[in-house]
């Protein structure tokens, strides 16, 4: 029995007030139910039958002795119910604490410092094994089997626009293919046209100013069009406003 509950008496827990709880949770433990830690309280007095607590990985169990210690009560809480846990370090000992999804605070206090603080860590790292285990699967195995299903026709979805894209590509090919055709004699004008202009500045003095005007507006065309430079009209306009 003593190797029993040698895992048990890490921190000064009272051997036989564990080796006596022990030998009666044997009977109440449920299936897979296995001991984790055991808390035993140490009251400023002589206390022979000190309450204890006892962490499981399914629930908490508070034992306290009774009839002069032939009997003893179990009260257990599983951890499910439970929403948060405390400790309160005292002058004397601590108190530890939980809460349940009912509102319920359960406590037991002159828990060692030691003790109160492994039962809290045990049972945090309890509830949060809990959390996890509880989070649901469903909506991930579901988005995984939505996102398989959805990739095939987007895959094709994009095949068709590939497609579609091609042939427009060729559709425009082929209409900008005849452009050039056309272009090509519009830029093939500046010759006699500049051999007109050449032929009719040596008779600006022989022209009205009307025809002064049309000539500098047909200047103006010409550079709009790209067809002379800006210093090139600058100078066939000063030449016209004289005259003017």
């Amino acid at each position: 029995m003593k190797e029993h509950i040698k895992n048990f008496l890490n921190e000064e827990q009272d051997p036989k007030a564990v080796e006596k709880i022990t030998s009666k949770l044997n009977d109440i433990l449920m299936r897979g139910e296995e001991i984790g830690y055991i808390g035993v309280q140490k009251k400023p007095a002589i206390t022979v039958f000190p309450d204890s607590i006892v962490l499981t990985n399914k629930r908490i169990i508070l034992c306290k002795p009774k009839n002069l210690g032939l009997s003893m009560d179990f009260t257990d809480f599983s951890w499910s119910i439970i929403t948060a846990t405390f400790v309160k370090e005292n002058i004397l000992g601590s108190e530890f604490s939980f809460n349940t999804n009912t509102d319920l605070t359960v406590s037991i206090d002159y828990i060692p410092k030691i003790q109160a603080r492994k039962i809290n860590t045990f049972a945090k790292e309890q509830l949060e094994d809990l959390k996890e285990a509880a989070a649901p699967a469903k909506p991930e195995t579901f988005f995984a089997e939505l996102s398989a299903e959805q990739h095939p026709p987007v895959a094709e979805e994009v095949e068709e626009v590939e497609e579609v894209e091609t042939e427009e590509v060729n559709d425009y090919a082929e209409i900008i293919s005849p452009l050039p055709q056309p272009v090509a004699p519009a830029y093939s004008e500046p010759a006699p046209v500049a051999e007109e202009k050449s032929s009719k500045d040596k008779a600006l003095s022989e022209l009205s100013k009307e025809e002064l005007f049309d000539k500098l507006q047909n200047y103006k065309k010409l550079l709009d069009n790209g067809l002379i430079l800006q210093g090139e009209y600058d100078a066939f306009k000063k030449e016209i406003l004289a005259y003017l």
